[in-house]
């Protein structure tokens, strides 16, 4: 059998359906219940109707709503409440449950899957859930012509969906993939009739969302807002606890804590609040909690430029980096220094062979042995605040080794647009979260370190012999059956990022949700951008 192969997609379109940056990553909510301006300037207060939540989001809403295509917080959070996958996740615990289907698999080792449809399904516009839009989504997300982003996370193991009778559909695969069971909720069900028409996905694009969830979208505005109302026609397992809610998408954070704030606070919810402000909420009798997850800033090095293209090199910046002030000082403790590419809490995770632990000795020496002396470096990095504040760290903990640092700071758009344009650069430090995806190792690591990927072609690493070695061995951890073997291997190739450091976690963070617990009860946070309020009650 043939390894598997990913097929990519480039930088430029990843920006453009939706920053896979998990914090630089936007969602914004648009739209107030009447369609007025946007939400910063003249939102609907939330305060005086028990049947409206309004939530305040801390990214962007101007990127694609397509499923296929998006990495947008604030979309991938709305697209959970709208539509459907034939099985979901529970966006805490990660349990999946039947959701479009009617029933898990019984053997999650068989190489084909039998679904049957929830009876009763519909689309928010009345037609009802079909076999035929099974295979309609299925076809696009399998098409190595579209090249849809969630393609990459299917194409390798899942060979084809075909019609077993008018309510159920098959899945057969490549080979065994237990995994599947929990990465179908990235595949939501999307009507064909909608998005199959002429213009329909560039509508998606845009924000047009139809699907079979408990709340349908009755308002879209970029940059603003964007509203919600029940959808009385939903049978599923997990219906609208809400009439209506109204999503503010608001970046700035002070704005941000302002809404959520204060006797009038506008808002009941909101995600992404700042380390520094977390005191203040509490006091004012909010509850303000965290959630571990991938969260987390990466160093990302061009290999094309020496020296960085001497491990030696790479090394020593990250054993430079004095961590412990960077999460005392930027993170307010709300962060743990990366002992592996994966958080601690994942399931997969083991210590790397290689911790870059603080030791600016230990990178003198590295350097010492590269035969590297008056190393000036410009690190470029997205703006995201908190990215922003570490960015100090990493500058005097570079110094203090005799490395010049300049610190270049930029909108991520204009950032990945030099990239793109193959513009030199030397090292990034960037924000990046594929827990918004899900949890599993293989999709994890796919997601930076994908062969002909995005970001291998920014560090100009996939061609080396030691690039092969690692696409060659997570392939076959990939296609391992045994899940103690299949374990064995991740822990290898982790061991070989690690070692190799050309993108690679400084530490990973804890995001923050606060929200009112006299109005809105229920409330999980999550370790990933966003908010999940299908098991929430407004008070």
């Amino acid at each position: 059998m043939s390894a598997p192969t990913y097929r990519t997609m480039s930088r430029r379109d990843l920006l453009r359906y939706g920053s896979i940056l998990g914090a630089a990553a936007s969602i914004t909510a648009t739209v107030s219940a009447c369609g007025s301006g946007p939400a910063s300037t003249g939102s609907v207060s939330g305060d005086g109707d028990k049947e409206l939540v309004t939530a305040v989001i801390g990214y962007g809403n101007d990127q694609s709503w397509d499923p296929t295509q998006t990495a947008s917080a604030f979309a991938m959070a709305g697209i959970n409440h709208v539509y459907e996958a034939l099985v979901e996740t529970d966006p805490v615990t990660r349990e999946p449950y039947p959701a479009l289907a009617t029933a898990l698999p019984t053997d999650t080792a068989a190489t084909s899957w039998k679904f049957t449809l929830r009876s009763g399904a519909k689309w928010h516009d009345g037609q009802p859930v079909t076999v035929d839009d099974v295979l309609f989504t299925f076809q696009r997300i399998l098409d190595p012509e579209a090249k849809v982003l969630v393609g990459n996370f299917f194409r390798a193991w899942l060979k084809e969906v075909k019609k077993v009778d008018e309510t159920s559909v098959e899945l057969v695969f490549n080979f065994p993939f237990p995994d599947a069971l929990r990465r179908l909720a990235i595949a939501k069900i999307l009507p064909k009739h909608v998005f199959g028409a002429a213009g329909g996905w560039d509508a998606a694009k845009g924000g047009k969302a139809v699907g079979s969830g408990p709340f349908k979208q009755t308002a879209h505005n970029p940059k603003s807002n964007t509203t919600f109302e029940a959808f009385a026609d939903y049978n599923g397992p997990r219906p609208a606890a809400y009439k209506k809610m109204n999503w503010l998408s608001i970046v700035d954070a002070s704005a941000r804590v302002a809404k959520i704030s204060g006797g009038h606070a506008e808002a009941q919810i909101s995600d992404n609040i700042p380390y520094a402000n977390i005191d203040q909420l509490k006091g004012s009798g909010l509850t303000v909690e965290g959630a571990k997850g991938m969260n987390h800033m990466f160093l990302m090095f061009n290999t094309g430029n020496a020296p960085f293209n001497d491990v030696r090199v790479r090394q020593a910046l990250l054993y430079a980096i004095d961590t412990k002030t960077m999460i005392d000082v930027a993170l307010k403790g709300h962060g743990a220094a990366s002992t592996s590419f994966l958080n601690e809490q994942n399931p997969s995770y083991a210590k790397a062979k290689t911790v870059y632990a603080y030791d600016p000795d230990k990178a003198k020496a590295l350097l010492a042995a590269a035969g590297v002396t008056n190393l000036s470096v410009t690190l470029m990095s997205v703006n995201v605040s908190w990215i922003a504040d570490c960015l100090p760290t990493i500058a005097n903990s570079w110094n203090a080794i005799g490395v010049k640092t300049t610190l270049q700071p930029q909108d991520t758009s204009a950032l990945f647009t030099k990239m793109d344009q193959s513009q030199d650069y030397q090292v990034v430090a960037a924000a990046s979260n594929p827990n918004q995806f899900g949890i599993d190792a293989d999709l994890i690591l796919r997601y930076n370190y994908t062969a002909g990927g995005s970001w291998m072609k920014y560090t100009k690493w996939d061609a080396s012999a030691e690039a092969k070695s690692l696409f060659a061995l997570m392939d076959q951890a990939t296609k391992e059956p045994d899940q103690a073997k299949k374990l064995s291997l991740i822990h290898q190739y982790l061991d070989v990022i690690a070692e190799q450091a050309v993108l690679y976690p400084v530490v990973h963070t804890e995001l923050m949700t606060a929200w009112d617990a006299k109005k809105i009860t229920g409330v999980r946070p999550q370790g990933y951008p966003g908010i999940n309020l299908l098991q929430s009650k407004r008070v």
